[in-house]
């Protein structure tokens, strides 16, 4: 049975007003809570919080309906520091689905430390199409399992801009149930976690980064080499080692537009749970494709980027738009990597400038591939 792809649109909704309620004080309520979001009138140093629901419809969950959040902050409220970030997301599905999500980028005073990670815990379908770079279109299976992700580095600045420290990432895969697709002959040979798994790995991280604002980056350059190694002696289920290389690069073109690029590989060796291998797809790179519709023991993937930020029109100075194009490969040994079998996908975006001091865009992307579209709204740039 071929998956119909999601449209996932995360709808800014009058939130409060459909909370609070029809009465006076909360009509003033949200409008003073829309007119400090609108007009950004806050001081460029304070930090500022912004929650706004979300609703969204996808075959494997019905609707679903969220509650999602965004801290942005300087330390000490010095805007000579880094730009920092909290985002914050729940949700909970008419399938009896639900889910919580923190991602961060923290840094302090004088960019001493950097912290910069992702805590998730849902309950959520996985679609399985199987391993390698020519699984079919059609997924053969749906995964229905509880999912635990913790990632966290904690890096110390070693001079201007260069940082390295301890990486952990902690993965739980429970509850498993392989449920063969509908028409589909169902599985022959399940894949290595299929049963669940719990999986700890520890290592090394070195980041070059020099990005002032990580929601927008108009000019700097960004290098995450990691190495992260899983045993059974500290409690995984599986022996492997991964090794993650993410490079990006960000000039300005002009006043107000940029050229962006990303190169994306990750290594595996070893043991390595299905659901732990190298997935590509998602809302970060190689947009519209599902995340994991590709999966096998490496990935090599790459992106470009030409945003306008702003789009000059005569009448606002809050609309940009994006045009962007990728590019990757899933494949089971660095010897076999060759050039045959491209995944490709392109689209184009348009931009509303949320908070004008702190140069922060919402965006809405149109992603399109050999086997549909993708739609994705968020808040801050893809990568």
């Amino acid at each position: 049975m071929k998956k119909t792809m999601p449209v996932k649109l995360k709808v800014f909704i009058l939130a409060l007003f459909l909370v609070c309620g029809h009465s006076s004080y909360s009509q003033n309520f949200v409008k003073r809570y829309l007119n400090n979001i609108i007009n950004d009138t806050s001081d460029i140093s304070k930090p500022q919080f912004l929650i706004y629901p979300t609703v969204a419809y996808a075959p494997e969950t019905s609707w679903e309906f969220g509650l999602s959040s965004l801290l942005v902050f300087y330390a000490k409220q010095d805007t000579s520091n880094r730009l920092s970030e909290v985002n914050g997301f729940t949700f909970f599905t008419l399938e009896n689905q639900y889910g919580l999500w923190f991602d961060h980028a923290i840094y302090s005073d004088e960019d001493n430390w950097f912290f910069l990670g992702r805590i998730r815990f849902q309950s959520f379908p996985l679609f399985y199409h199987g391993i390698g770079n020519q699984t079919p279109e059609d997924y053969i299976a749906r995964v229905d399992a509880n999912q635990i992700f913790i990632k966290e580095r904690v890096l110390r600045k070693l001079k201007k801009d260069l940082f390295v420290g301890l990486e952990m990432d902690f993965q739980r895969l429970s509850s498993v149930d392989f449920i063969p697709a509908e028409g589909s002959n169902g599985i022959q040979d399940l894949p290595l976690g299929s049963q669940g798994s719990t999986n700890l790995g520890f290592g090394l991280g070195l980041v070059h980064d020099n990005r002032h604002n990580v929601l927008n980056v108009r000019k700097g350059f960004f290098s995450e080499l990691a190495l992260l190694h899983y045993n059974q002696a500290w409690g995984s289920t599986y022996d492997f080692t991964t090794v993650i290389s993410d490079t990006r690069i960000y000039r300005p073109v002009g006043a107000n537009n940029v050229f962006a690029a990303q190169i994306l590989g990750q290594f595996n060796s070893g043991e390595v749970p299905f659901n732990q291998l190298a997935l590509m797809g998602g809302e970060s790179i190689m947009r519209g494709y599902y995340y994991g519709r590709y999966r096998d023991q490496n990935q090599l993937a790459a992106q470009f980027e030409y945003r306008f930020l702003p789009i000059p029109f005569n009448f606002t100075d809050r609309i940009g738009a994006v045009v962007f194009a990728g590019a990757g490969k899933v494949f089971p040994e660095l010897r076999s990597f060759d050039l045959s079998d491209i995944v490709v996908s392109g689209g184009a975006g348009i931009r509303f400038l949320l908070f004008p001091k702190k140069d922060i865009y919402t965006r809405f992307d149109v992603a399109l591939t050999q086997e549909g579209p993708g739609f994705y709204l968020f808040i801050g740039e893809a990568f």
